[in-house]
């Protein structure tokens, strides 16, 4: 029997052509992401005018239908104006709905397994996001530029996106900007040419990236390329607004290396084609594990670099919440406790002080402290970045070593990673995993410290 084509209609009947969902179903942002398509690649080409702080953007979106669609979202924030919209290279119609829907009909319905393009031209002044419990995200404007920080819902003031942690992809970015200014973005650098005052730099991200991972600077920074001893690309630059010095830049560099390494002796092979950092004036007030190349704010510390903890836990997050995602913003302690767990091995490696005594100090905390209150594995919505999720995350995993020993554990730290490389994951499936390699019932220790509030005993 020949089968028939993907998606194809029985025979004799019209294929039915439905909308995609206008949201991807994570209970904690109900308006992120959308469904019925699954997007490949993302092509951003960015034009960035230093006189009115303003983009003039081009984003070209490969995707794959899953379903019949006879339309689609997109997730498009704040005042960006859209000048043209195609779908397959014809226009499409599209309106701008709900809090951040760009909703778009193609000409002709998309039958499910399609390959499809999508090209939206724009330009305007890109915003930040200021929650009032997750703080700010999206585009934060510069004296000299701007840079992109996404977690959690701020990659849709910059391009249209599928904006949930689920739909990864590759990226290309192709970034113009005054001769003077330099700009950077995560992936590899693929050439930069200057004409006409203006200078063109392309960024190239092979592996899989979740949206919120993203980045862009455009600034003046000082940049050091190299590789780390294990030969791994390093990237890093620093932002001249912080009157950072060259031997300091260098010490930031050298160590972004020298943590890269170490820890992929501990978590297996560095899961993208290069490593760096960037050291910004952004007063967001926290760094975030950009993938690739992390991004600190040391605006209240000016001169200064990175403290090696602070390096651990953030290139900890290319292992812990890069390449492998959580399927739900509530799994994102297995994010933040891995990151944490590992500035808990950085000091005992390179400070002396034994993981034990970080976990010790950690849990003298008295019972109704905040590291306590809620739900590691659901901590809610608006506690997402709680100590909850960092601390008490941490100490979960450390007492998950007590329990399965260190040889099954040390392998956990390699395995998980791997068997998940460049997709999600949950604490379900955590849980399973953990199960199944040190071949141990941990139905009581996920009860206690992912799945109940409270100070479990020890």
């Amino acid at each position: 029997m020949t089968a028939a084509p993907a998606g194809a209609a029985p025979a004799g009947a019209a294929a039915r052509y439905t909308p995609g969902a206008p949201g991807a179903g994570d209970p904690y942002f109900p308006d992120m992401g959308n469904g019925g398509y699954d997007v490949a690649h993302y092509d951003v080409a960015l034009k960035y005018d230093a006189a009115s702080k303003g983009i003039a953007a081009v984003t070209e979106i490969t995707a794959r239908a899953t379903q019949n669609l006879s339309r689609f979202d997109l997730d498009f924030l704040g005042p960006l104006k859209i000048s043209a919209l195609t779908v397959d290279g014809r226009r499409a119609a599209y309106a701008r709905t709900g809090a951040q829907e760009l909703v778009i009909t193609p000409p002709k319905g998309l039958r499910k397994g399609a390959r499809f393009t999508v090209k939206v031209a724009y330009a305007g002044v890109p915003q930040k996001i200021d929650d009032p419990a997750l703080g700010l995200s999206g585009w934060i404007a510069t004296p000299d530029g701007g840079v992109m920080l996404n977690q959690p819902i701020g990659a849709a003031t910059v391009y249209p996106v599928n904006d949930t942690p689920v739909d990864k992809a590759t990226y290309t970015f192709t970034l113009t900007v005054p001769q003077g200014l330099t700009a950077l973005a995560g992936g590899d650098p693929a050439g930069t040419r200057t004409r006409g005052g203006l200078t063109t730099t392309r960024w190239v991200a092979r592996q899989p990236m979740a949206s919120e991972l993203t980045m862009i600077a455009i600034g003046k920074y000082d940049v050091v390329k190299g590789r780390t001893p294990g030969g791994v690309p390093n990237i890093t630059a620093t932002d001249r607004a912080l009157s950072i010095s060259a031997a300091t830049a260098k010490t930031f560099h050298d160590q972004t290396a020298a943590v890269t390494d170490w820890e992929s002796s501990l978590y297996g092979r560095y899961p993208f084609s290069s490593t760096g950092g960037l050291v910004v004036k952004a007063g967001v007030g926290y760094a975030l594990e950009t993938q690739g190349r992390p991004v600190y704010d040391l605006s209240r510390r000016p001169g200064t670099a990175p403290s090696g903890g602070l390096l651990a836990h953030e290139l900890g997050h290319q292992w812990f919440g890069d390449a492998v995602t959580p399927k739900r913003w509530a799994d994102i302690w297995l994010n933040e406790g891995f990151a944490t767990y590992s500035e808990w091995l950085y000091a005992e490696k390179f400070s002396g002080t034994p993981v034990q005594k970080s976990f010790d100090a950690t849990y003298d905390q008295p019972a109704d402290a905040d590291v306590w209150q809620g739900v590691v594995s659901d901590p809610g919505r608006d506690h997402i970045f709680d100590e909850l999720v960092y601390d008490r995350a941490a100490m979960a995993i450390h007492v998950l070593r007590g329990k399965i020993g260190d040889k099954a554990f040390f392998a956990l730290l390699k395995g998980w990673p791997a068997a998940y490389r460049y997709g999600n994951a949950s604490t379900a499936d955590f849980v399973r995993y953990a199960q199944r390699i040190s071949h141990k019932d941990l139905s009581v220790w996920a009860k206690q410290w992912l799945y109940s509030p409270g100070k479990p005993a020890v």
